[in-house]
């Protein structure tokens, strides 16, 4: 009984979900119709068309897994680099005075303005968009990261030193696993904005390049606006890139409820 109520509760909820979509899609789908047929704006079924051949082509998920690459690459550096500083600082009042000036200063640049230094050092290439993704990834990381080792109860730390316990193991132990909630949500966010920073990153270097750059779901939208005019192909793009976040969202989300049980 409880059973047959939790799938009807939950075909309840996948239906009131899905319901502004679905109407959304007809009026669209109505709205094209009203077009001239010569019209290049995107439809539903055209939409479809073209994923399809993108899909059957290997184009689409090569170009995705060109930047699925660079954002991993770029944010395991920033990974490394946010959580190690982010420690140092929020273990140490002296350290945190004086590096946040720095840090404060700079955190609130946008990835994109960083772009042009990023081709005049690293070229059109897979480098300067690593370097904007790491730049983008690096903040929320660091900023997450030391509000939760600045956060970790001292009365823990006291208890761990008067035991005598090594400074690498309370480190170890104590504070990464008490700051862990907030490394998390730092990564959870860090990763959604890599994401979106290695799109534009990948459209602005195409421009730069004359669509002959690093390749990458970016450029390839780049490509279908400047050169094919290919609006459906575009909005394929979209849905894709909104797609592939979901599910690295939700990647992260599942890793929380398995690495820290007790906050869900």
């Amino acid at each position: 009984m409880n059973n047959t109520i939790d799938n009807a509760t939950r075909w309840q909820q996948i239906a009131r979900g899905a319901a502004l979509p679905l109407i959304l899609l007809v009026m669209w789908h109505v709205w094209a119709r009203s077009l001239p047929a010569a019209s290049p704006a995107p439809a539903p079924l055209r939409v479809v068309k073209a994923a399809v051949e993108l899909v059957a082509t290997g184009g689409l998920l090569d170009a995705l897994t060109q930047s699925l690459g660079r954002v991993l690459l770029g944010f395991a550096g920033a990974l490394v680099l946010g959580v190690m500083l982010g420690v140092l600082m929020g273990s140490s009042r002296a350290v945190r005075e004086n590096l946040d000036p720095i840090i404060e200063s700079f955190r609130p640049i946008a990835p994109m303005a960083i772009l042009p230094i990023g081709i005049l050092w690293f070229g059109t290439g897979t480098p300067s968009a690593l370097a904007i993704v790491a730049y983008a990834a690096f903040f929320p990381l660091l900023v997450n990261t030391v509000h939760g080792v600045s956060r970790v109860d001292r009365k823990l730390l006291l208890a761990a030193q008067t035991m005598g316990v090594p400074r690498l193991s309370i480190l170890t132990r104590v504070v990464l696993p008490g700051a862990l909630p907030s490394i998390m949500l730092g990564s959870r966010l860090a990763m959604g904005v890599a994401w979106t920073a290695i799109i534009a990153a990948e459209l602005a270097v195409g421009a730069k390049s004359g669509g002959g750059g690093s390749g990458g779901i970016g450029q390839m939208m780049f490509v279908f606006y400047a050169y094919s005019i290919d609006l459906n192909a575009i909005v394929v793009c979209m849905i894709a890139v909104g797609l592939v976040a979901l599910l690295i969202d939700r990647i992260f989300r599942a890793a929380e409820r398995r690495l820290i049980p007790w906050r869900h």
